[in-house]
């Protein structure tokens, strides 16, 4: 009985101490950083994205028809040389000979047809004359064409040997710059084989590719924004190609846009984001800088701002670029609030100054 009793005391004394005492209260000491904040937009105008590359309007890769060593390669990458210049000699030994038999062939050609060309003046009198017979006269007229037959044929052999000679040396189509030496002094060139390339760097345009779920929307004559991606300057430009074909573009639609003149840097090659404008509705549609995403690996992500004023990292799921602006298709509302930029480093769950 009297240990029942001390029981009974011990669970009313635990029971009494545990009510007197007071609640703790979990704080958050981490410190204040200063951010601020934005919603999500939607865009005034309907744009789709293209990936393309710029290259120079006029540009030309230069072989030869004709098999030989490489005597001297006079350029190099980066030369700037003008239309017509001298930039690669190709052995022409072979050549030279067949042209010197063919002057040859061609002054033989010629005293035959003065030869048969007098004949057959002399004859045309005695014919009128009728000192000479049908007969001879057409004999004298056959070889008199035969002769000037023959003149013409090493003629053209001439022109032959001469069009060969122009594949020997390689010239400049254009005024531009070298921007590729594909060849050395020794080496065999080939047929067809490029040996120089070069550019005239006055005017650039971009080869865009198009998937066919757009391409119908793409009209020639259209002004389009070219953003280039390594400086991420906008340049203006104008669709003035769309090609009606897939068959050698790997299922997508080429689209050439020329671009207007301007301060920014262009080079060949440069990557760039082609923003068309079309009919297609982006109402609705959740856009938010895609410079405000945060990339983890593969995920991607944003700060927005909890109830408590606090960082709270939400994970999303992308869809289409607009410009400087990326489709939110799931992970934040159109009526959240979340940070764009911030003064330091963020985290989960870090205080927030809205400025």
């Amino acid at each position: 009985m009297k240990t029942l009793k001390k029981l009974l005391t011990l669970i009313i004394l635990v029971f009494a101490v545990s009510c007197g005492k007071e609640k703790t209260v979990i704080k958050n000491n981490r410190p204040i950083v200063n951010v601020k904040v934005s919603t999500p937009s939607t865009l005034d105008e309907n744009f789709f994205n293209a990936s393309g590359k710029v290259e120079a309007v006029q540009n030309a890769n230069l072989s030869t028809r004709m098999m030989g060593f490489v005597n001297n390669v006079y350029v190099k990458v980066g030369d700037k040389v003008r239309k017509g210049q001298l930039l690669i000699s190709i052995n022409s030994t072979d050549i030279n000979a067949q042209k010197a038999q063919v002057n040859a062939s061609i002054a033989g050609a010629k005293a035959a047809f003065k030869t048969a060309e007098k004949d057959y003046n002399r004859y045309k009198v005695l014919f009128n004359d009728e000192s000479a017979s049908q007969k001879e006269m057409d004999d004298i007229t056959a070889n008199y064409e035969m002769a000037k037959a023959r003149l013409e044929a090493t003629k053209q052999k001439k022109n032959q040997v001469n069009a060969q000679l122009l594949y020997t040396n390689i010239s400049a189509p254009f005024s531009g710059i070298v921007t590729g030496k594909f060849i050395n002094n020794g080496d065999m060139a080939s047929p067809g084989t490029p040996l120089i390339s070069m550019e005239a760097p006055e005017k650039f345009q971009v080869i865009a590719m198009v998937p066919e779920s757009e391409i119908t929307q793409i009209k020639n004559g259209t002004d389009v924004s070219v953003t280039i991606k390594s400086s991420n300057e906008v340049v203006k430009g104008k669709v003035t190609e769309i090609s009606t074909s897939t068959k050698n573009t790997g299922a997508q639609y080429f689209v050439k846009v020329v671009l207007e003149k301007t301060d920014v840097t262009l080079l060949s090659g440069m990557f760039t984001s082609v923003q068309f404008p079309v009919s297609k509705s982006t109402s609705g549609k959740i856009l938010i800088p895609t410079a405000s995403i945060i990339k983890r690996g593969e995920l991607n992500g944003v700060y927005a701002v909890s109830s408590s004023n606090t960082a709270l990292l939400r994970w999303l799921r992308l869809g289409k670029t607009f410009g400087d602006k990326t489709e939110v298709l799931s992970g934040l509302s159109a009526t959240e609030k979340f940070i764009i930029s911030s003064e330091e480093k963020l985290m989960n769950g870090a205080n927030l100054n809205i400025q």
